[in-house]
C-alpha cells in the first residue's frame, strides 16, 4: 500500500513598516485581521527588516500566538535580526513563540 503525502497550505504574514509606539493598536489589529481571514493551518510571520520591538508590539505578538492557536493554526515567527532575537531571549518569548528562519517559498 502507497502513503499519499498531503502537502498543508503554508501562509505568509509580512511585516513591513517600523514597528514603533505609535503604531500598536494598528499593528495588532492588522495582525488579528490577518491570522483570522487566512486560513492556512500554518502560518509564517516574517520579521525581516524589523529592528526594534517594544513592550506593546510583544504584547501584540503573544495575542496573536494565542488567537492563531484558538484558531488550531501554528504561527511561526521567520526572518529574525540577531537584535529581534536578543529581545525574544531576554523576555523569554523565545520559549513561547516558534522561530524560524525565512521559509524557502519567500
Amino acid at each position: 500500500m502507497k502513503k499519499i503525502l498531503s502537502r498543508q497550505k503554508i501562509g505568509l504574514i509580512l511585516v513591513k513598516e517600523y514597528l514603533g509606539a505609535s503604531n500598536s493598536s494598528e499593528f495588532e489589529r492588522q495582525l488579528t485581521d490577518a491570522i483570522v481571514k487566512n486560513h492556512c493551518p500554518i502560518l509564517f510571520l516574517s520579521l525581516k527588516g524589523v529592528e526594534s520591538l517594544d513592550s506593546r508590539k510583544l504584547m501584540a505578538l503573544v495575542s496573536a500566538k494565542k488567537l492563531a492557536t484558538l484558531l488550531q493554526r501554528r504561527l511561526i515567527i521567520c526572518s529574525v535580526s540577531p537584535t529581534i532575537q536578543i529581545i525574544f531571549e531576554l523576555s523569554q518569548l523565545d520559549r513561547v513563540f516558534e522561530i524560524s528562519e525565512e521559509p524557502e517559498f519567500v
